[in-house]
């Protein structure tokens, strides 16, 4: 039996999140999630940059039930590689209530793809992110949009603040829809109205397909988790950032846990606490209804709106 020793420092998920206070609406949609193997059942990839703890299908699905979610789009993790089992078994064992994103290398069989949207993959995942990946060539990824967007699948990109302007031309050449994962984590110690995160913004603005995550409160914030004392005020400084994005792009905004939270070494967050941050960034139950059930649906569903 394959064995793995999971990162140094690195915390496991929470094992008793709390019920959320906030109920969520009814069809709502966590669009950002992972399975990590089992690693017995299926390995880690040797390239990884890290190792996890074992989070699988069924706990997610019993996470989910818990915070009153009804479906689940579940993103490839970089541990796995472009070995995409794990995340296609969890969308099998959903009975169609979960969609994936995938990672793909350039020369990708056909077979390979049909399989992957027959499971119910609808995006390829591209993460930019220094620390957790080695740069891939842009022609590369240019190949793999080609040979997606037959499909109708759409590209998720993941990067950092100081990088977007280096990637910017690059991210407006791709034809196929954008989605941004966790709005491409600003540096929320800045000016929410200033100048970098107006570089976000003005980044949203030039495509009227570019989605945005406005996920991870617990990774971008510097005033971090609540109190012992059982405030729900959890990440207060990450609210104006993704205020801003919910209520100047209400039909392309998506929101997601981030379950079981990769790579986290100073806390790890309540999940009941993360789902009672969204009606703090969504004010309205017309909002928090687009950013739960609508655009989701529209983006991972269509067939069934």
């Amino acid at each position: 039996m394959t064995t793995f020793e999971k990162t140094p420092d690195w915390l496991d998920w929470h094992a008793a999140p709390s019920r959320p206070r906030f109920q969520v609406p009814r069809g709502a949609v966590d669009t950002h999630c992972h399975v990590f193997g089992p690693g017995a059942r299926f390995p880690f990839a040797p390239e990884r940059k890290y190792t996890p703890c074992d989070a699988s299908a069924e706990q997610l699905f019993a996470l989910r039930d818990h915070l009153g979610f009804t479906r689940n789009v579940v993103v490839q993790a970089t541990c796995h590689g472009a070995d995409n089992s794990a995340m296609t078994d969890a969308l099998r064992a959903s009975g169609g209530l979960a969609r994936g994103i995938a990672t793909l290398r350039p020369g990708v069989s056909d077979a390979e793809l049909r399989e992957l949207h027959d499971a119910g993959v609808r995006g390829v995942r591209f993460n930019f992110v220094k620390r957790l990946v080695d740069a891939a060539p842009q022609q590369d990824l240019r190949d793999v949009v080609e040979r997606i967007a037959p499909y109708g699948w759409h590209v998720v990109v993941y990067f950092e603040a100081p990088d977007l302007a280096d990637l910017r031309d690059f991210l407006l050449s791709i034809p196929v829809p954008l989605v941004i994962d966790h709005m491409g984590r600003p540096d929320v110690a800045k000016d929410a109205h200033g100048p970098e995160f107006e570089a976000f913004l003005d980044f949203m603005r030039a495509r009227p397909d570019i989605w945005c995550k406005v996920t991870c409160p617990e990774r971008l914030s510097v005033s971090g988790p609540p109190a012992l004392d059982g405030q729900r005020d959890a990440y207060r400084d990450v609210v104006p950032f993704a205020r801003r994005v919910v209520e100047e792009f209400p039909d392309r905004v998506l929101w997601g846990t981030d379950w079981p939270h990769p790579n986290l070494t100073g806390h790890m967050p309540d999940d009941g606490l993360l789902v009672d941050f969204v009606p703090r960034i969504a004010a309205t139950s017309e909002l928090q209804h687009k950013l739960l059930v609508d655009n989701p649906m529209r983006l991972y569903w269509p067939d069934l709106r």
